[in-house]
Parts: C-alpha cells; sequence; structure tokens
C-alpha cells in the first residue's frame, strides 16, 4: 500500500540489490548472501568474533521519471535500522553514468542485536523544501544476525527489553506489563518486559526443569501467543487497500498469512475472498464489528492451543494434589 503525500511522487518502482557483503575486511561467502530471500546471514560466517559488516549495494529508481519531474537534487539514501536496538544508520548513494546508484553501508555488530532492515529513500526538493521523501524501495532486504541460512524464515520477532529503564522511552507506559505487541512494522514484535516480573525470563528461556516451571512455560507461551495473534489479525483487517468497486484486496506477507488462518474460524462457512469482504465491511460501517470480537478471540485462542495448554496445566496441578 503506498502512503499518500501532499506533493508529488515517484510512481515508478525502486528496486535494490545487495552487490557484495565484506565481514572486517573479507568477502561474506556467497552461501550467506539470498537475492531470492533478500537476506544475509551473517552468524557463523566464516568467523565467531566480527566486528562490522559492509554491505555494497546498486538501487535502481525510475531514472526517466526521477530526471523529468518537478523536483531538484534528488538524492538516494540507504537505510540500515533494526527497531529491537533503536539502531538507525545512514549512507549517501553515488549517481551512475548509467542511472543506478551505488554505495556501501556499515553495519556495527555491537549496535544490533538480531534483525536489520535495509531499505533505500529518494529525497528531493520538492516545491522549495529540500529533503522531501519521494519515493522507496518496494522490497527491503534482511540482515540477520543470529541466521547462518538466509532465508525470511521469521514471521515475528521475540525481543527481550526493560520497559522502565531500557533504551525505548516509548515502552515506558507500559512498565507494568509483562509483554506487549506491535504490529506496525514489516515483521511483528513481541516485546518482553524484562523488570515486569521477576525470574519471568528465566522461566521462558529455561529447558526442561520442574513440572511447575515447564506448565507455567507453556501457558506464558500461549498467553503471549493468543495476544499476538489477536494484534495481528486486528492489524491486518485494519489496513486493508480496496480495488476501484471497493473491493478489499488480500494484503501480502505475514498480514496475508494471519487473515488466511483465521479467517475460516472468525466466519466459518465463508470462502476466503467473501470473508474478507464481509469483515471490512462489519469493520468500516460497525454493523456486527463488537460481536465478532469473540469469535475473533476463539480463532487466536486456537491458534495458539489456549485450550490444550490449560487442559495439560490442570491435569498436572490435579495429579500433584494427588501425590
Amino acid at each position: 500500500m503506498r502512503s499518500v503525500f501532499p506533493y508529488p511522487t515517484l510512481f515508478g518502482d525502486i528496486a535494490v540489490d545487495i552487490v557484495s557483503v565484506a565481514v572486517d575486511g573479507a568477502p561474506l561467502p556467497y552461501a550467506h548472501v539470498s537475492t531470492t530471500e533478500r537476506t544475509v546471514a551473517l552468524h557463523r560466517a566464516g568467523r565467531e568474533h566480527w566486528g562490522r559488516a559492509t554491505l555494497r549495494l546498486k538501487a535502481h529508481p525510475p531514472e526517466p521519471e526521477l530526471a523529468e519531474g518537478p523536483w531538484r537534487d534528488a538524492t538516494c539514501l540507504a537505510v540500515l535500522a533494526e527497531k529491537a536496538t533503536n539502531t538507525r544508520v545512514t549512507a549517501r548513494l553515488a549517481r551512475m553514468p548509467d542511472g543506478d546508484w551505488q554505495g556501501t553501508i556499515d553495519l556495527s555488530r555491537n549496535h544490533h542485536l538480531r534483525r536489520a532492515t535495509l531499505t533505500v529513500h529518494v529525497v528531493a526538493t520538492v516545491e522549495g523544501m529540500a529533503g522531501r521523501l519521494i519515493g522507496s524501495a518496494e522490497q527491503d532486504w534482511y540482515v540477520d544476525l543470529r541466521e547462518s541460512v538466509p532465508v525470511r524464515r521469521r514471521e515475528i520477532d521475540i525481543v527481550e527489553v526493560d520497559f522502565r529503564d531500557g533504551p525505548h522511552d516509548w515502552l515506558r507506559p507500559f512498565q507494568g506489563a509483562p509483554w506487549i505487541v506491535e504490529t506496525s512494522a514489516d515483521t511483528p514484535t513481541v516485546y518482553l518486559n524484562t523488570t515486569a516480573v521477576e525470574g519471568l525470563m528465566e522461566v521462558l528461556a529455561a529447558k526442561g526443569g520442574t513440572t511447575a516451571e515447564r506448565v507455567l512455560r507453556d501457558m506464558t507461551a500461549s498467553h503471549i501467543a493468543q495476544d499476538a495473534w489477536t494484534a495481528m489479525f486486528h492489524t491486518a483487517v485494519s489496513d486493508l487497500d480496496v480495488d476501484d468497486d471497493g473491493t478489499p484486496v488480500m494484503p501480502t506477507g505475514w498480514r496475508e498469512a494471519v487473515l488466511t488462518a483465521m479467517l475460516p474460524e472468525v466466519l466459518p462457512g465463508h470462502p476466503l475472498t467473501d470473508a474478507l469482504f464481509d469483515i471490512n465491511e462489519r469493520r468500516t460501517q460497525g454493523h456486527g464489528w463488537s460481536q465478532l470480537q469473540t469469535a475473533i478471540q476463539y480463532a487466536a485462542g486456537k491458534r495458539s492451543r489456549v485450550t490444550k495448554k490449560l487442559t495439560n496445566a490442570v491435569r498436572t496441578v490435579d495429579r500433584a494434589e494427588r501425590v
């Protein structure tokens, strides 16, 4: 879905490719870079300890449109960011004679935790205002510090952070919550509050443990999953694009996966396209939307296996009391 700006912007697509990657000056093995998955895997990249990865990239904006449009001083900027660490690095690309833009951007291992996103923006002076965004890459790249194989297998990120004294100011109002789900980015993120419940992080990260610890871990994981499914579903249905006749269009990425999985439970017996139309109509017009929340809660609980986990917990407690 394209954002709407109150000034002219590029209509054509902007493509970006990573040409090569070097880790502390040494070329990264080819197997760690996938152009189809648009992912770079830096874990176990030939060395356990490294400090800096340099990504050489090439951007392809719509050159005729860029040259003829109502703007001047156009510049391509590469942006490497990770929400988990609140890190954002930019680099200016240089225009080549063939119209492509090339350059490098560095990723410092000390500034990143798990998975960074690389994109390209085109900015220019428009209507006398400098630095206006006129276009962005259609598809981002991911740079994964914890994967050895460059695949987009992660559908949701889990980040442990202190809501009270951590690096994210926007989390401070939620410091009493054990976790929250954030779904505005390309990858949904569950933020686990390391200081809300003493010992909870250790229980969630442990392998095995006592019977009580296993039950607590399973129930907590199921509760987190239910919250995540619910939040992702609401985000997916609230951000639908529509075609010319008002028919909602199935989104892509994780939003498509969530709707495909949950709509048959939320509106059973409806074909997927009909269910998408029905739920978009209920949400936008308000008729029947509040009554649908029970079905959404049920579908999220089914996806997170709440009933099974709760049954196991009750049986475990019952057996313990009989001993």
